[in-house]
């Protein structure tokens, strides 16, 4: 990657961000997108009017200039994550744009097995739900599945940190993030979120580890404010900078409750230099995911579909 080179392009709006990777969305079999979406609105009262199918929600992200978007299963009982991961990637196999990453359950029969099939089957990470699949990021339980992770030199996405609504859950925060980062040190991990509620000390986390990343999603949307009650700006454009080859461009979408544009649309107003955009929006995913050659783009520009 490229270091940032200080100098301010003409690229100050939506064409900084084109071509993305976003590096944190979802696709569910629609049922199971209806559950996570009543669960998330009991707990927050947010609405959600996104769409849900594949084809749909690729419209919106092609769109507005993302060249790939990777969906993060999660399985919150035993039993559930192989044919979630079967089924997302036969989806990507129908998609030019969906990158696929697998899931496992600490209680599933042989976690090693779930996660060693998946990447067989095209899979290019894994992800794990912290507080929803009710263990730590370094669980004893999953040690067999991180091992083929680490066998594979594929990168694991976690939701480690206590937002938006984990802050008394025992499975989530700083402390136990770290210890993952000290057992498996050659591991590519991303903390989803900037590791809200604890940023200051996430970010001291990259700073020290080059296989420590962090995604945006959500903590750096002009709505962050209203949905988790962080600001965006309390992160300084300076340390945007300095940590560009550690920050990726996420979403969540679909299931976000405002629109898709708000999640670049306070990045995009930051007087960042090109280079670091390069990195935020599509180079530091690039680096993480591990990737020989760049997703293509195609020439779509963004619509009303794009709400």
């Amino acid at each position: 990657m490229s270091s940032p080179d200080n100098s301010r392009s003409a690229e100050t709006t939506e064409t900084a961000f084109r071509p993305a990777i976003d590096a944190h969305t979802h696709l569910f079999p629609e049922r199971l997108t209806a559950a996570i979406r009543r669960s998330l609105s009991d707990e927050t009262n947010w609405e959600f009017s996104h769409p849900v199918t594949r084809s749909a929600i690729e419209s919106v992200l092609r769109s507005a200039g993302v060249a790939a978007s990777v969906a993060l299963p999660y399985a919150h009982e035993a039993g559930l994550a192989r044919e979630l991961n079967a089924w997302l990637c036969d989806q990507a196999d129908s998609s030019g744009l969906l990158i696929p990453f697998a899931t496992v359950h600490p209680d599933d029969e042989d976690v090693a097995a779930v996660v060693r099939d998946a990447f067989e089957a095209g899979a290019r990470g894994l992800k794990i739900h912290c507080p929803v699949q009710e263990c730590r990021p370094a669980d004893s339980r999953l040690e067999p599945a991180l091992e083929v992770v680490a066998a594979y030199d594929r990168p694991i996405t976690y939701h480690g940190g206590t937002a938006p609504m984990f802050e008394d859950n025992p499975y989530v925060g700083f402390d136990a993030f770290a210890e993952l980062v000290g057992s498996y040190p050659e591991l590519r991990v991303c903390c989803a979120h900037m590791g809200t509620y604890e940023v200051e000390a996430f970010l001291e986390l990259a700073r020290d580890h080059e296989t420590v990343y962090l995604d945006t999603t959500f903590a750096m949307s002009t709505s962050a404010p209203e949905t988790m009650g962080f600001d965006p700006s309390s992160i300084p454009d300076e340390t945007v900078v300095e940590l560009s080859e550690s920050i990726m461009y996420g979403s969540d979408f679909p299931n976000i409750p405002y629109p898709y544009r708000n999640e670049r649309a306070g990045l995009l107003a930051r007087d960042l230099p090109r280079e670091t955009m390069r990195d935020v929006f599509y180079r530091t995913a690039i680096d993480y995911l591990g990737l020989e050659s760049e997703p293509d783009i195609g020439d779509g520009t963004e619509t009303a579909a794009d709400g």
